[in-house]
């Protein structure tokens, strides 16, 4: 939690770096805000300040109906002695205690339960369950205000086992039925939800499209116009397809009325893939310390760290591309998906595959796998890989790093490079850095292993701007 003169100062300029890394309760409402909220400022008597929506609400705050707490970015961590707390939080708003226990996710975080939730009150102010609620309601809130769906639709996207226990929860923590809050509600066209997720800072859409576009699928992904970026998705049982509009200032997301159920992790997912929770002041901060990257972090501060939107997706394409070009990888990707992908009816032209599940891969064997051209020796650890997952041995989920990583290396063939890569651009891990990366070293130079020591905790951004750097070499070579 940041101290509390800095809470008043950002809440007095409406300070947008600090949105969502705090929420104000004022005494004299009952009602919390974000520090953007274009109300009156409160008197500095009645400011409360908390780590969390949950934390406030837990003090008997409801959320303000004008700047609207459920439309606030998520935390980024920004010290290793908070991790633990911020990637249990993007498990449970993703919808990891709907399914599932809170010792099973600490399982998957490697620590006991007891010790996750002393952790996640000591640096949210409130229990995994009360953060689970929090955003439950947060979610119902957000659909009521911008979308035309009914109420049992809201009640299950937003993790209710019944609509019924939706309505009491929601009136006995906001004082105010469901139908209250109901705004005029987005028109819902072409069968499609739209959303925007708002960013911590600024944000520019031009370098993850890039991304996204050099690494396009054939038959699984498409650029349907100039920033704009769709795909088809499986999550779970629920399978469809989502858009992304990077145009604007803030990502706009649409999704098929199939893959309402999972609309939760969808939004987690995609606000991971593109890194709109990051700290990009902090980071920056941190990695201009040293000289190599102060004149670069002054010419293009927050940079982000564009991912994917499904862990096992990011494993599979990154053994694929194990020492060979992102062409040849894509190829590759490509192939796997025509040959074992399920097929699916989207309304996106050219869209009609999903990419294949573990169990898909699994199944196909390793003859089939090695029969898209690629060494037999990487179509058996491709082959290891989906079997360890559809098998339950390995979980790749955004957040849960220790246990991912260590299931990843404990994979004949996957090494450091593999286990580095996906932890940045799959599970969300700031400090990754593939080390022995060759566009990592052509980019810096020599003696990169003893540099990028010296950027932890945010080594992940160094390889994200190296790789820019790297780039930008080749394409001023091109230009000669």
């Amino acid at each position: 939690m940041i101290d509390a003169e800095t809470a008043h100062a950002a809440v007095e300029s409406r300070d947008k770096r600090f949105d969502g890394a705090f929420f104000t309760g004022v005494t004299s409402t009952g009602i919390y805000c974000r520090c953007v909220c274009s109300a009156r400022a409160p008197k500095r008597e009645n400011r409360r300040f908390y780590a969390s929506a949950a934390a406030a609400e837990k003090a008997g705050f409801r959320p303000c109906l004008l700047c609207r707490p459920e439309c606030a970015p998520g935390l980024a961590p920004i010290d290793a002695a908070e991790r633990l707390a911020h990637d249990a939080c993007k498990l449970i708003e993703a919808g990891a205690l709907e399914e599932q226990g809170l010792g099973d996710l600490a399982g998957r975080l490697g620590v006991s339960d007891r010790h996750l939730r002393r952790a996640m009150l000591k640096t949210f102010g409130a229990s995994p369950m009360d953060i689970a609620q929090t955003h439950r309601l947060l979610t119902a809130k957000r659909l009521l205000a911008d979308t035309g769906l009914g109420m049992a639709e809201i009640a299950f996207a937003s993790g209710f086992q019944s609509v019924r226990r939706f309505n009491a929860l929601f009136q006995e923590r906001y004082g105010l039925t469901p139908s209250r809050v109901r705004g005029r509600g987005a028109k819902i066209s072409d069968a499609a939800l739209r959303l925007t997720l708002e960013p911590r800072g600024a944000f520019s859409g031009a370098a993850p499209f890039e991304h996204l576009a050099r690494r396009r699928v054939a038959r699984l992904e498409a650029a349907t116009a100039p920033m704009v970026w769709a795909r088809s998705l499986q999550v779970g049982a629920h399978a469809g397809w989502i858009e992304l509009d990077l145009r604007g200032p803030a990502p706009r997301l649409a999704l098929s009325e199939t893959l309402y159920p999972a609309l939760r992790p969808i939004v987690a997912a995609v606000r991971g893939a593109l890194d709109l929770d990051a700290a990009t002041t902090v980071i920056d901060a941190g990695l201009a310390r040293d000289p190599f990257w102060a004149g670069d972090v002054a010419a293009e501060p927050g940079v982000r760290l564009p991912g994917g939107v499904d862990p096992f997706e990011i494993a599979v394409r990154a053994v694929l591309g194990q020492q060979i070009t992102v062409v040849a990888a894509t190829t590759l990707a490509g192939r796997l998906t025509e040959r074992f992908g399920a097929a699916i009816e989207t309304p996106i032209e050219g869209v009609d595959r999903l990419f294949p599940s573990p169990a898909r891969i699994a199944d196909a064997g390793i003859d089939a796998l090695a029969a898209l051209g690629q060494p037999r020796k990487r179509a058996e650890t491709l082959w290891r890989l989906a079997k360890a997952v559809a098998d339950g041995e390995l979980k790749l989920s955004r957040g849960a790093i220790a246990a991912g990583r260590a299931g990843l290396a404990s994979i004949p063939g996957i090494g450091p490079w593999t286990v580095e890569y996906v932890a940045l651009r799959g599970l969300g891990d700031p400090d990754a850095f593939p080390v022995t990366d060759s566009a990592l070293r052509a980019a810096f130079g020599s003696g990169l292993e003893a540099a990028h020591e010296t950027w932890r905790p945010w080594r992940g951004y160094a390889a994200a701007r190296l790789w820019r750097r790297h780039a930008a070499q080749i394409q001023e070579r091109g230009a000669r």
